[in-house]
């Protein structure tokens, strides 16, 4: 048996339940290695997984004998199967937070558990520390949205689109190794830099034009994500001491990222800093990194969690003008016992394309 099963199977048992019906395809990612449509079914004695006649190839070829995971075509399964899973079962956890109501009275029904438990979103808590496999399939996602970065740097020109831009994105990861976007690209320009999540519009890159772009790629089912501001032939002066600000905030956070470190102070302090400025910390400073582009943990003043080492976050300050610019600066970062370690490693001083 896999040790994220056995790890999963100590936990539900210390919650004093025999059972639990993992529904989230990311959690039965992270469990098993499973890329496919199906639930995962932690019984008293054993793991079952079930799924239909399309995936049934690629499940049993993902599996070994050593995962101790009994695979199932559901048209095989009777309501009489079903209803056995949990036989004797008082207590079987579910995940109150993915699945719908009208999922849940299935499962009510189907399983004839006599009571469904909320778990307290305990699996996607346990994602937040990385193991090694993780880590190093993270770097490389991020080593990628480097190196398109870099591209970018030689392929931006004034007059471009802000959607030629993003296209070249995807084309660039698709073309060098990565599965798939992470999420979808904002390339942001000009006055359109001022909004946090910007749609990518037609808009032409103009000179004087701050360029945010936010990106990241999927490398074997795991993010990056890394946000830039460029500059389209010169760099305003009204800009510059907004990025010093940004940039500062962003490298002191990097600074004081640590195992132990309270993650409501480091969003306090850069809020505190910008504010002394005249400007505010409009969105989280940052957030978990892995199978999804937002995982737990938030950097957020409402969290009063500490940063522990093997976690993967993003540092992300910005300052937001509306009707004029925006700057944000963004890494991915790996925590450790003593510091933390900058997966994306683009330049961040003040860059002028387009010359």
């Amino acid at each position: 048996m896999n040790e994220k099963i056995k790890w999963l199977r100590e936990k539900i048992r210390g919650l004093d339940m025999q059972g639990m019906i993992v529904s989230n395809p990311l959690n039965v990612k992270y469990l098993t290695g499973i890329d496919a449509e199906g639930v995962l079914l932690i019984t008293r004695k054993e793991n079952y997984y079930i799924t239909d006649s399309r995936y049934l190839e690629d499940v049993q070829s993902t599996l070994t004998i050593d995962d101790g995971i009994i695979v199932y075509n559901m048209s095989d399964i009777s309501s009489y199967d079903y209803e056995n899973f949990f036989s004797f079962c008082e207590n079987v956890g579910f995940e109150e937070s993915y699945i719908t109501y009208a999922t849940y009275k299935n499962y009510m029904q189907r399983y004839k558990a006599n009571h469904l438990e909320e778990t307290d979103n305990m699996i996607e808590k346990q994602r937040m520390i990385k193991d090694e496999k993780e880590i190093e399939l993270l770097t490389k996602a991020c080593e990628l949205t480097d190196q398109c970065f870099t591209h970018l740097l030689e392929f931006i020109q004034i007059g471009m689109t802000e959607k030629q831009i993003a296209y070249e994105i995807e084309k660039y990861f698709l073309e060098n190794g990565a599965e798939s976007l992470s999420f979808e690209t904002i390339v942001a320009s000009g006055q359109n830099s001022s909004k946090p999540h910007a749609k990518t519009t037609d808009k032409k890159i103009e000179e004087g034009d701050p360029i945010t772009i936010d990106f990241g790629c999927k490398y074997k089912g795991y993010c990056s994500d890394m946000t830039r501001t460029i500059f389209a032939g010169y760099v305003p002066e009204k800009v510059k001491s907004v990025y010093e600000l940004v940039l500062k905030n962003q490298l002191q956070t990097l600074n004081d990222m640590k195992e132990g470190a309270s993650i409501r102070i480091l969003a306090r302090n850069v809020d505190n800093d910008f504010r002394l400025n005249g400007y505010s910390l409009v969105h989280s400073l940052g957030h978990g990194v892995g199978l999804e582009i937002h995982e737990q943990p938030f950097i957020s003043s409402r969290n009063d969690n500490t940063l522990k080492a093997n976690m993967v976050v993003t540092n992300e300050p910005g300052i937001y003008l509306p009707g004029n610019f925006g700057v944000r600066i963004e890494d991915t970062v790996l925590i450790t016992k003593s510091g933390c370690i900058n997966l994306t490693k683009s330049d961040k001083n003040m860059i002028i394309v387009g010359k």
